[in-house]
């Protein structure tokens, strides 16, 4: 894991302690009848999961993938941002297996 690496996620799990929000398109996806992703599952991607993508440059701010996993081990993928005073949840879905590699580390090449 490079430095970038490990600062974005040293930044995202401290602001998950202060403060997170699920914005809006999260709370969307984790509530789709064939997702039902919790927070819990949400939280635990984030405080035991690793960073398959980092953004420095979105323009939501900087911004990272986490892959982990919840309920039952599936594999979850959380997009995250973390601001000054806390974590802003921006997505939370089920990896689809034809878009990314059976690891679920690494996208498909199109």
């Amino acid at each position: 894991m490079t430095g970038d690496i490990q600062r974005i996620l040293a930044q995202v799990r401290e602001k998950a302690r202060k403060k997170r929000l699920f914005l809006s398109h999260a709370l969307h996806q984790m509530s789709r009848p064939d997702r039902m992703i919790s927070a819990a599952e949400v939280l635990s991607v984030i405080d035991h999961g690793e960073v398959i993508e980092d953004y420095p440059e979105d323009s939501r701010g900087h911004s990272c993938l986490i892959l982990g996993h919840g309920q039952g081990g599936r594999p979850l993928h959380v997009l995250c941002s973390p601001k000054e005073d806390y974590l802003a949840i921006i997505t939370a879905y089920l990896p689809a297996r034809h878009e990314w590699s059976d690891d679920f580390k690494e996208r498909e090449k199109s």
